[in-house]
């Protein structure tokens, strides 16, 4: 894996993004799960675009797994460098001044590695991440991830702990608010229509440090020639469910860019242990 790393990051985005374009199809027409998920989960998104928008997103999620090898390995201002166009720093840089800490949304939309490692190059950022099953990968994640002023803490109890500290320490973090949660961690929400078990930490952050939140989406940009990045302000109604809350918000950023979604991910899942959607209504 390393070695494969070491060769792909040689090849300049461009290249690499049109082989990911030919893995993207690979994948799909090889794995009948993987072409099920994609499909079934657009379809119910209820976006109009129909076989273009499919086609598209195959192509997108190739470029996705082929663009980590030069975003991981390359020096830190190389990459950096790629981002060619920022909309909304300024929010970022608001949200920070109140001195409360932000938490940083960043939803599997493009490039969404590049976002950490762009703040990271600014100041300091603490951000989870779900440890891999394997050493080898883990190394290199850490190697790919911990550059600048980025820190890695597992998804667990500890982590959680790491990224309050942060926080209080008006210093930001950083979130996958579409990833799922284990069981115990999060509560169903609709998302474009169907309840999707989601995180439940966002609103516990916010609760205990008066952080402001702050999403930011990776807009890949056509051939290879680097990335496009989008900060908004998120503001919750405290009397309104955060996870429902935070939900809408997210599909108002994937209409903006839903061939960058990451729609292959197995978003609506049942964690191990936790009940299915219709137990709880009934409950």
């Amino acid at each position: 894996m390393v070695i494969l790393f070491d060769v792909l990051s040689r090849l300049p985005l461009s290249v690499l993004h049109r082989l990911g374009a030919l893995l993207g199809w690979i994948i799909y027409l090889t794995s009948k799960r993987y072409a099920s998920r994609l499909r079934e989960n657009l379809q119910n998104a209820g976006i109009e675009g129909g076989e273009k928008l499919l086609h598209t997103n195959i192509r997108e999620a190739g470029k996705g797994v082929m663009e980590l090898p030069w975003v991981w390995k390359l020096p830190l201002e190389v990459v950096v460098a790629s981002v060619k166009q920022v909309y909304g720093w300024n929010h970022f840089e608001v949200a920070s001044a109140q001195g409360k800490g932000v938490i940083l949304l960043t939803p599997h939309i493009g490039c969404f590695e590049v976002i950490g490692l762009y703040v990271a190059a600014r100041q300091s950022i603490t951000c989870m991440y779900r440890p891999p099953r394997y050493p080898s990968l883990d190394k290199l994640m850490h190697q790919g991830r911990e550059r600048g002023q980025m820190k890695l803490v597992p998804t667990d109890l500890g982590g959680v702990r790491h990224l309050l500290k942060a926080l209080k320490r008006g210093e930001a973090i950083g979130v996958l608010p579409d990833q799922v949660p284990g069981n115990g961690e999060g509560e169903w929400a609709p998302f474009f229509g169907r309840p999707a078990y989601t995180m439940t930490l966002i609103g516990r952050l916010i609760e205990s440090s008066g952080a402001a939140v702050v999403m930011c989406h990776s807009e890949r940009l056509p051939r290879g020639k680097g990335y496009a990045l989008h900060f908004s302000p998120v503001s919750f109604d405290a009397a309104t469910s955060i996870t429902k809350q935070m939900n809408a918000a997210l599909e108002v950023v994937v209409r903006q860019h839903p061939e960058q979604y990451l729609w292959s991910y197995n978003r609506y899942k049942v964690p191990r242990g936790a009940l299915p959607p219709e137990a709880n209504k009934d409950s």
